[in-house]
């Protein structure tokens, strides 16, 4: 079984414009996210999807692999559909998002293994715990799950509710490591975006309204993606403790 990681990643997101490019630590953030994922035993390759010739001649420049794609996909899970096709042979192909410069190999691996174990399943989501105060963030993606760890809903805001009161709730947080079959990926860039998918802005909520299966694997790694600017200095706080940092 071939498997490979596709880092979307673009320039001009509203909310941080120049965002693959923010300093951590002395490196860009597409080259920690790139080389990190690089160090999985179970990834043949690693790749940065991109529509911007200038995320790719940084990724060129230390060392990586780029795919150019067009500008007018919805989601970047359908920029990476479009740069799997320029790929040969790849059986599950991981969308590992471009602002997770915290991310373990081991949590790719995690999140690989329930799709070679359950040929139903289309897609693999992590998921950590977080207290109330993490969960009203807006730019944190919450899941609900079944008893099975099937994803029934994804939101920006905290759910399950707290309207009930001051009961202690578990809330988890999406992260941003994404495995497909080869299959159920162009399956999911064939899919009209949907109602939740746009309002929500989240990409695994095609998924949901077409009834799809999406497994929810939990982790305890507590990583940081960069959402806006004023993410980077906790990242960095973070990044300077990091085991990882200076294997690459």
């Amino acid at each position: 079984m071939r498997i490979i990681c596709i880092i979307p990643a673009r320039l001009g997101s509203y909310r941080f414009m120049q965002k693959p490019f923010a300093d951590i630590c002395g490196k860009p953030m597409i080259e920690h996210v790139y080389k990190r994922a690089s160090m999985s035993k179970m990834l043949d390759e690693v790749y940065v999807a991109t529509p911007n010739q200038e995320i790719i001649d940084v990724v060129e420049g230390f060392g990586g692999k780029a795919i150019m794609t067009t500008d007018d996909v919805r989601r970047a899970s359908d920029r990476v559909a479009q740069a799997a096709l320029k790929v040969d042979d790849a059986d599950i192909i991981v969308n590992l998002q471009g602002d997770e410069p915290l991310v373990f190999p081991e949590m790719i691996e995690m999140a690989i293994q329930p799709l070679i174990d359950d040929p139903t399943i289309s897609s693999v989501n992590l998921a950590r715990k977080a207290a109330y105060d993490e969960a009203v963030n807006i730019h944190e993606v919450k899941v609900v799950f079944d008893p099975n760890h099937d994803a029934i809903v994804f939101s920006r805001e905290p759910i399950p509710s707290k309207f009930m009161g001051d009961k202690v709730i578990p809330y988890y947080i999406q992260g941003g490591v994404f495995p497909f079959t080869r299959e159920s990926l162009q399956d999911y860039a064939r899919l009209e975006s949907t109602p939740l998918e746009i309002i929500e802005s989240v990409d695994m909520l095609r998924f949901i309204e077409n009834r799809r299966k999406i497994r929810i694997v939990e982790t305890e790694y507590e990583t940081y993606s960069v959402d806006i600017p004023s993410d980077v200095d906790k990242v960095v706080r973070v990044m300077e403790k990091d085991p990882l940092k200076d294997l690459y």
